[in-house]
């Protein structure tokens, strides 16, 4: 199944309905729309672990991240 960009709403992460990756969202920002697939299909998301939490978030910097246009971006954002 493909994804349709034309259809999919700018910055609403979904499931990823196939692929290696397990969520994809259209990232538009400053009149710039792209595709972006991320997060580890085999990995669960451990939220409400708060030692997880925080070792994921120092791990990936997500106190710097600005862009939308990056899967660092909206994988920090999920957690």
């Amino acid at each position: 199944m493909a994804i349709n960009k034309a259809k999919m709403k700018c910055n609403k992460p979904r499931r990823a309905p196939d692929g290696p990756k397990k969520f994809v969202v259209k990232a538009c920002q400053d009149g710039t729309e792209k595709i972006i697939r991320f997060g580890d299909s085999n990995m669960r998301i451990k939220k409400s672990n708060p030692k997880a939490r925080k070792s994921f978030r120092a791990r990936h910097k997500c106190s710097t991240v600005k862009s939308k246009l990056t899967a660092r971006y909206w994988s920090c954002r999920n957690w």
